[in-house]
């Protein structure tokens, strides 16, 4: 069976069952173990006992060790799964849905909609508070709208897009390799006083994996807009990507959060506030409206899922492509 259609399985497969709770309540997710395995080295080498520079050092080699032992799983397992046969392909299939996040995204930002709707702000509050850092207490319903819409923008990028570029490239070394920087980078790679040495190895890696992914989830969200909302909403949103998204601070999470910004045509990111701290950035587009509520939330999901067929498309397109030539 092709690398593509294993690929094309696993991402329907996470598109219709997602992450159910039942299985996850019952054992470990391995984003989890590998949450465990940065804890482990963090808590023993990023302690006051090294000085700043060997703190740096520490966690060069704690992201290299861990992605080394997470490639080389990988290949045990392609190993593994090759001589299975077609047991072999069905586990692999299931393996790379793991590590796939349209159901559980889209069901966690339809949850905010779904609050404001029927518990209001409180409900917004409550439901947004699960899925982004900022102080959710600090937020509107235009706050709470936006905050939702940028958390699936840019966990489009990461959480979709990336994985399924890293399987394309280096198959199963290469999804279990970017999962496990891509939580590292989210334990690891702040910039406080914690982390921002030991942190830094993992959160410039993790800036150069998805630098690929950024840019195609802008692509597919301009795509999707085009054939949802219509041409207007998709000139906006390509162009508002290759404008604005310079103006987040992530070199990579602008892209997609940009694209979605001219897509419905809102202003996102701005002012914002993470445990006190006010953060002062530009707003992205910001010709656009400026209140935003749930219905918007329930637009940006639905050019969303539009995006993961979009992309899930042009990995058929690469399958047939592949055979024909």
């Amino acid at each position: 069976m092709s690398h593509l259609l294993i690929l094309l399985a696993a991402i329907g497969l996470d598109r219709i069952v997602g992450d159910p709770p039942w299985l996850w309540q019952r054992v470990p997710h391995p984003v989890v173990i590998f949450g465990k395995g940065i804890d482990l080295f963090e808590k023993r080498l990023n302690t006051g006992a090294f000085t700043p520079e060997g703190r740096r050092l520490n966690g060069v080699f704690t992201i290299l060790a861990l992605l080394a032992l997470t490639i080389l799983v990988g290949m045990l397992l392609s190993m593994i799964f090759h001589h299975l046969g077609f047991l072999g392909l069905i586990l692999e299939i299931i393996v790379v849905a793991v590590f796939l996040a349209q159901k559980s995204l889209g069901d966690h930002v339809q949850a905010v909609g779904d609050g404001l709707l029927r518990n209001g702000l409180e409900g917004g509050r409550q439901a947004v508070a699960m899925i982004v850092g900022r102080d959710p207490k600090t937020l509107d319903e235009a706050g709470v709208s936006r905050a939702a819409i940028e958390s699936l923008s840019e966990n489009f990028a990461d959480g979709v897009v990336a994985p399924v570029f890293w399987y394309l490239i280096a198959g199963l070394p290469g999804i279990l390799a970017y999962k496990m920087l891509n939580t590292a980078d989210s334990m690891i790679g702040h910039k406080n006083e914690r982390f921002l040495q030991f942190g830094w190895a993992s959160a410039r890696l993790d800036d150069l994996a998805n630098w690929p992914a950024a840019r195609l989830s802008a692509g597919f969200i301009a795509v999707a807009a085009l054939l949802r909302l219509g041409a207007g909403a998709g000139r906006r949103s390509l162009s508002a990507a290759l404008r604005d998204s310079g103006l987040h601070r992530s070199p990579n999470s602008g892209w997609p959060e940009a694209a979605m910004a001219g897509a419905l045509d809102l202003q996102l990111a701005g002012p914002r506030v993470y445990g006190g701290i006010r953060v002062s950035e530009p707003m992205m587009h910001a010709a656009g409206r400026a209140d935003a509520g749930p219905q918007d939330i329930l637009s940006g999901i639905r050019v969303f899922y539009t995006a993961c067929s979009v992309m899930a498309s042009s990995v058929a397109l690469a399958w047939l492509m592949v055979r024909i030539f």
